[in-house]
């Protein structure tokens, strides 16, 4: 190889490496120049806000010390009661304003429709409430400079929407002066993240806690947040508490009906409970509707799928899922009743001997005592904070 082809090569590589150079620069300024555009902290109209945070009061859970339908000596059917649980009392947190006038429902991170008990028009404060709730969840507040735009930390928040079986949510404090959940278009000062504390069948436990607060320091980092972390030991105790109460009032009524004669055919079953107003469930099992999308009371054959007859039918009612303004019992009652006309049945205990109308009686009394205990422990039968802990 010739020196002129030497030097030729040698200059060609250095034109190639400055030109790679020239376009690394320029990408670097276009970049650059993109994230000043759009960068949070310039004089933004939207970000400006004279509102301060208002601090949210938290309910505090106060039950007595036993259950008015544990000691039930008559049964209905199917009854599940075990002992109530001790006082609650959630550490503090801040508490969403008041819903302005005229607020129209927009599309958040949990629409009003996935939230037990929710309206779809619901307004956002009031959906804030439900979905970070300081007497049934911990909340860890997300703490940043300046203020943040959903579409930004939506992405981010996605990520982490459940630990175990217990549901996330979030809510931010917007420029508006509100607690809201998070939407496209919003712009937050300060945000909050709850878990829920315990379930029908759990509380909360270390390992579930400890996974939270690992994988929400990451979506943290992520949108520039510091999470302000609860101690462990706290949460524990307070999810336990939570989670007594919720088993001390999952109470289940049930009321048999035993066929009088020979064994009822499904088939034919099925067209008598529709005419009563029951719909079928694809497992088999019928709901009394409440006429505003909800379940009143259920029907269950006890047999399988294929079965072709059935002697005995049990109606039962979720007492906490059921607001006392329904009246439950006294429906499911008064269902109980009609159909022993119309299938010619008897009403029965799980003893298989006649329940009588005053038994009844003893028992929807018993019930309404029991939905007293619940109201006054800030957990009304039947609300969306219920529904969140017995469904």
């Amino acid at each position: 190889m010739t020196d002129l082809q030497m030097t030729l090569i040698a200059a060609g590589g250095v034109f190639v490496a400055g030109v790679i150079s020239y376009n690394k620069w320029q990408e670097y300024k276009a970049r650059k120049s993109v994230e000043r555009a759009f960068a949070s902290d310039h004089d933004d109209v939207l970000m400006r806000s004279g509102e301060t945070a208002v601090e949210r009061q938290e309910p505090v859970l106060d039950i007595g010390a036993e259950s008015p339908l544990a000691p039930l000596d008559v049964e209905p059917g199917t009854l599940e009661v075990p002992t109530a649980a001790p006082t609650v009392a959630p550490a503090p947190a801040a508490a969403p304003a008041p819903a302005a006038p005229g607020v129209r429902p927009i599309e958040t991170l949990a629409p009003a429709a996935s939230l037990p008990g929710a309206k779809p028009d619901t307004p956002p404060s009031e959906l804030a409430e439900s979905l970070v709730d300081p007497l049934i969840d911990c909340i860890i507040p997300l703490n940043f400079e300046g203020a943040l735009r959903g579409d930004r930390i939506l992405p981010s928040l996605q990520k982490l929407r459940r630990v175990g079986n217990k549901p996330i949510h979030y809510i931010g404090f917007a420029v508006s002066g509100d607690w809201e959940p998070i939407v496209h278009g919003g712009v937050y000062t300060k945000l909050q993240t709850g878990v829920q504390m315990a379930t029908r069948t759990t509380a909360l436990n270390e390992i579930e806690y400890s996974e939270l607060v690992t994988r929400l320091r990451a979506v943290a980092d992520e949108i520039g947040a510091e999470p302000e972390v609860p101690d462990m030991i706290e949460v524990m105790s307070e999810a336990r508490t939570l989670h007594r109460f919720v088993a001390g009032h999952d109470a289940q009524l049930g009321i048999n009906l035993a066929a009088n004669g020979a064994p009822w055919a499904i088939s034919t079953l099925i067209g008598a409970l529709e005419n009563q107003g029951f719909d079928v469930r694809p497992d088999g099992r019928f709901s009394m509707p409440d006429g505003e999308g909800g379940v009143l009371f259920t029907l269950s054959t006890n047999v399988t799928l294929g079965a072709d007859t059935t002697n005995r039918l049990t109606l039962l009612l979720d007492v906490p899922c059921v607001a006392p303004s329904r009246d439950g019992f006294g429906a499911m009652a008064k269902c109980a009743k009609e159909l022993t006309q119309r299938l010619d049945a008897t009403i029965v205990d799980d003893f298989e001997q006649p329940l009588s109308d005053a038994a009844l009686e003893e028992i929807k009394g018993q019930v309404v005592e029991f939905y007293q205990e619940m109201e006054a422990s800030d957990i009304p039968a039947g609300s969306t904070r219920a529904l969140r802990l017995f469904v």
